[in-house]
């Protein structure tokens, strides 16, 4: 099973020849679809450095847009069975492919959202307002979906080819996550979708090693639930 590996990128020079090497030593058989989503920083000079290396599928886009715009950029050149979204940020373990692709190869998935909350062994602590913010979202979103999920905002969500590039996504930027839920809760609606989580670890960074979400985007992502299940 080829899996298609997206990862969207802005400003990541510091981390993203480590994060290349990890998503590369993943042990399935994967491309690598990089979209460089307006960087200012060496970002563009080291993803033409290690594009052989690699074997990477780079998209440059001109101007800054967003985590949404990335990935649906990404979309049309998905050759895979079955796409991940991967941030280019270290949080989450590449290693993992391997345990969220068993859902389609044991039980035929069609949808596999990994879950930072479901408990699997050792798990490291991160700060209770960020936690109760994810978990705020994630209930919110549910009760607006009818999905029940225990982590909406999880940047590890996997889907056969052929249902991610069904659905018609808008978001630009971190939005994508509820709009992703959403699309997934209206195809569920039309055919019999099997949906399934798994346990996955998680390494927080902070402000100072990079993470670019915040308040606003927990706003966004408010909005973005009731815009999209109920107005669209």
């Amino acid at each position: 099973m080829l899996l298609s590996v997206i990862i969207p990128v802005y400003n990541e020079e510091k981390s993203l020849q480590a994060l290349l090497e990890a998503v590369h030593a993943s042990p399935v058989e994967k491309e690598i679809i990089i979209v460089n989503d307006g960087s200012a920083d060496q970002t563009q000079q080291i993803l033409e450095r290690l594009r052989d290396r690699f074997s990477l599928h780079i998209i440059h886009k001109n101007r800054n847009e967003g985590k949404g715009a990335a990935i649906r950029s990404a979309i049309p050149h998905i050759k895979g069975e079955v796409a991940i979204i991967q941030d280019a940020d270290l949080e989450l373990d590449p290693q993992e492919y391997s345990k969220l692709l068993e859902p389609f190869l044991i039980y035929h998935a069609d949808v596999v959202f990994g879950s930072r909350f479901q408990m699997a062994g050792v798990r490291r602590i991160f700060p209770t307002g960020r936690y109760l913010a994810n978990r705020f979202l994630t209930i919110f979103s549910n009760l607006a979906s009818g999905l029940y999920l225990t982590d909406m905002e999880t940047c590890y969500k996997l889907f056969r080819r052929e249902v991610l590039q069904s659905f018609h996504l808008r978001a630009n930027r971190f939005d994508i996550e509820p709009e992703l839920v959403v699309q997934v809760a209206r195809l569920r609606q039309i055919r019999d979708l099997r949906i399934f989580e798994v346990p996955i670890t998680y390494n927080p960074r902070s402000r100072s090693q990079g993470k670019k979400i915040g308040f606003r985007d927990g706003m966004l992502a408010i909005w973005a639930i009731i815009r999209f299940n109920f107005f669209s």
